[in-house]
């Protein structure tokens, strides 16, 4: 497996959402769609991710992973 850069948590309620950033660039999602679906995993493209959600990942990042995490995402 690739070496993690970061994961960050853009969780807003009590349903889970974090991004696990890796060394080769891939992007790995785990989330809860509800309560009886929790820890589903997707690996995501840069363009599958929303502007608003980029937004959050780039506000929640830790400074030192931020310039990589904004090139990676192809942030503005």
């Amino acid at each position: 497996m690739e070496k993690e850069i970061c994961t960050i948590s853009i969780t807003s309620n009590w349903l889970g959402d974090e991004y696990t950033f890796y060394e080769n660039e891939k992007i790995k999602r785990t989330y809860d769609n509800n309560s009886l679906s929790s820890d589903v995993t997707e690996w995501l493209e840069p363009k599958q991710i929303s502007k608003h959600n980029k937004d959050k990942l780039i506000k929640n990042c830790p400074e030192e992973h931020k310039e990589r995490i904004m090139i990676i995402l192809d942030y503005p």
